[in-house]
């Protein structure tokens, strides 16, 4: 059974920053492909940044520039730190793993407000 925990989601003023943090507890983490998503009510569940096994990166066009993705593989960690945090960004965001399956976390909520 995978399971994905993320962590690290609030509330933030526009221009602020956050780290996000997912926890992976399955075998041979290094095989995975790593995203994170991002969902607002009524809308469709978004890309926002992949990391491959290899570790090369892919980002949304909104937030290149903003986001970064990484992985630890010792931790079975992968994290998206974001800056120039601006209320567009407001959601719930997801983290997938991607193998032979796909596997979904349960989502920590971002709110950037004044």
């Amino acid at each position: 059974q995978v399971q994905l925990v993320e962590s690290g989601g609030g509330l933030v003023q526009p221009g602020g920053s956050l780290r996000l943090s997912c926890v992976a507890s399955v075998s041979y983490f290094g095989l995975y492909d790593m995203g994170w998503y991002r969902q607002v009510a009524g809308k469709e569940r978004e890309l926002v940044a992949t990391i491959t096994r290899f570790g090369s990166t892919n980002y949304a066009d909104s937030v290149k520039g903003r986001f970064t993705i990484s992985r630890d593989n010792a931790k079975k960690s992968v994290y998206l730190q974001m800056i120039s945090l601006k209320p567009e960004d407001t959601a719930v965001y997801y983290c997938n793993a991607k193998w032979t399956m796909d596997y979904w976390g349960q989502g920590t909520l971002v709110t950037v407000s004044s």
